[in-house]
């Protein structure tokens, strides 16, 4: 069986998520108790599901410091699964409620949009470094679907994943990464004006930042240090390891060290590279 779980934050995007694994085919159940997991995987399992896809939010109340447990008993059975944590943040969280006029699942008299948020923080902590993390703040949905499509095509159990993710720092650093690299030190091609419509994609602003020994030198050091530390990653039984690098606008200078370093590392583990401002 194919297991896939989803948690984090009401408004982070769970339901998106959900509903491009049911269009790929997976039997999903939106708000399971954490409690019933290991019941519905044997019930399906002996329908000869294949695909299963289970959402699991704080309105599980007590039973969700429960998941770890039942997760190792999946993993004992020989389930593997695969989890995925969405968040955002607070900021982001009251924007989205405010213009949709939807009611928190938390919320209610006694409590503001703001306490209801922080209360589902505090509730789901417990399980939200159990997985992958994606931080959906200022991510258009498109963008959301095509990280779980890379999400769900990664096979469970298969070892650790190293992800290179770039940024722009006037848009916040996300939230989900593990490992961050500041490189808005270095030459930029935003005052080229034939580089500045260019992303780091293209080979022009490649050029320009390959011709600039500093830029070499950064690369270099960024991609020692990961290399020295992914064994004790890798020792800690981690799934992901996200690399962020951010320059001001997250368009030139992270976005090539971003591809650079994917390049670069694809021989020594699965690799993905994301770009958060590109994807909008």
């Amino acid at each position: 069986m194919e297991l896939v779980l989803i948690s984090g934050l009401s408004g982070s995007g769970k339901s998106v998520a959900l509903h491009l694994l049911e269009d790929a085919g997976y039997y999903c159940v939106d708000n399971l108790p954490v409690v019933m997991l290991t019941v519905l995987v044997g019930m399906l399992a002996e329908e000869k599901v294949r695909k299963v896809a289970v959402a699991i939010d704080a309105r599980s109340g007590g039973g969700i410091e429960l998941l770890p447990e039942k997760l190792k008993r999946l993993a004992d059975e020989g389930v593997r699964h695969n989890f995925l944590f969405l968040h955002a943040s607070a900021e982001t969280l009251l924007k989205r409620y405010s213009e949709t006029r939807r009611r928190h699942p938390l919320g209610g008299d006694e409590r503001t949009l703001a306490e209801a948020i922080e209360l589902e923080n505090a509730l789901l902590a417990p399980i939200s470094d159990l997985g992958h993390r994606i931080d959906t703040s200022n991510l258009k949905a498109n963008a959301l679907r095509e990280w779980i499509r890379q999400f769900i095509a990664d096979e469970p159990g298969q070892g650790l994943t190293l992800m290179f993710q770039s940024f722009g720092f006037k848009h916040g650093i996300p939230l989900d990464a593990d490992l961050v690299f500041d490189v808005r030190c270095l030459p930029n091609p935003h005052y080229e004006p034939a580089l500045r419509p260019l992303t780091g994609r293209d080979r022009p602003v490649a050029e320009f930042l390959e011709g600039e020994p500093e830029v070499l030198r950064m690369r270099e050091d960024i991609a020692r240090f990961v290399a020295d530390w992914l064994p004790s990653y890798v020792r800690d039984n981690r799934n992901y390891l996200t690399v962020a690098i951010g320059c001001t606008g997250g368009q030139h200078r992270s976005v090539y060290l971003a591809e650079a370093l994917g390049r670069r590392f694809a021989g020594q583990a699965r690799v993905l590279v994301r770009h958060r401002t590109l994807a909008g």
